[in-house]
């Protein structure tokens, strides 16, 4: 269930089931394109109730804005790869390769064989959380508690409610505007209550998603499937936010952020302390035994 926090109206009358298509046609004048349009509004006009609608203005205005930033969007990728090109092709063609420097090479590669076999994702790790314990992506952030995660969307100024799209499953999230391709179409980390998440539109120009977690006990690595993972072990929860917890969920909660920082200084968590405290004692309790030779862990 998603609940839009700017309410916005149906349209104002649903075709009935004897409308049918009209057929439109005009030739496009490049010189004259607002002559074009002054027709197909006409035709529009004539031919349905619109012109009825007190949004009329802002509704062609958001439309005109969309196609607009669309454009735009696809002129600068146009640019860009055209540039890239330029670039390539103004590039010097490589030296040739002397027989001293493939000899190196080889003995290089010997040498870190075992270092460079290891896979991609083991070289990169995982990454360091962001303010909010999510990550910055190039076209959303996320970030979350142990109950919730919270998203935001950027969407071009102006966007209205009724052109966003906002599916939310139990494990699977797809955002978008209409017409264009989704931000987001993937399988999340894990399961959420789909009836206690939400979305919003916030100035016209930011979806923000609210999603409960169905298990409130555990930290996601990532928001997306496919997306980097983040180093849980450096996620830092908010302790204003320990006193509206019940006792045991706050007793546990306290706990792993005291493992998280004793790993990060590499110390013995509270489970390893206490089974060292049980050794400790029953060695006191038993001074005859031999402990010298004992591989303790």
């Amino acid at each position: 269930m998603a609940i839009l926090s700017e309410y916005e109206e149906q349209d104002h009358k649903k075709p009935s089931s004897s409308s049918v298509a009209k057929p439109f046609s005009a030739a496009l004048d490049p010189s004259d394109p607002l002559g074009f349009l002054e027709k197909a509004f006409e035709f529009v006009a004539r031919e349905s109730d619109l012109f009825k609608s007190d949004s009329l203005t802002r509704d062609v205005n958001a439309v005109v804005r969309m196609v607009k930033d669309k454009l735009e969007g696809e002129e600068r990728k146009k640019k860009e790869a055209e540039k890239k090109a330029a670039e390539r092709k103004a590039a010097p063609a490589p030296a040739p390769v002397k027989k001293e420097e493939i000899v190196k090479v080889k003995e290089e590669a010997v040498v870190n064989k075992e270092a460079q076999s290891k896979p991609e994702e083991e070289a990169k790790g995982p990454r360091a959380p962001n303010k909010l314990n999510g990550l910055d992506m190039d076209t959303y952030s996320w970030g979350q508690s142990l109950q919730e995660v919270n998203i935001y969307v950027p969407v071009p100024s102006g966007t209205k409610s009724r052109f966003i799209v906002c599916e939310i499953k139990k494990k699977h999230l797809k955002v978008g505007v209409k017409g264009q391709p989704p931000v987001i179409d993937a399988e999340l980390f894990n399961s959420v209550k789909v009836d206690d998440c939400f979305w919003s539109l916030e100035d016209q120009k930011t979806v923000s998603i609210l999603l409960t977690k169905q298990d409130h006990m555990e930290w996601w690595k990532y928001l997306a499937k496919g997306e980097p993972e983040i180093d849980t072990q450096k996620v830092e929860p908010e302790n204003s936010k320990l006193g509206d917890l019940d006792p045991e969920t706050r007793s546990t909660v306290e706990k792993m952020m005291f493992d998280q920082r004793q790993k990060q200084m590499g110390l013995p968590t509270s489970d390893e302390m206490q089974k060292q405290e049980l050794l400790k004692k029953f060695m006191a309790e038993h001074p005859e035994m031999d402990f010298s030779r004992a591989k303790i862990n």
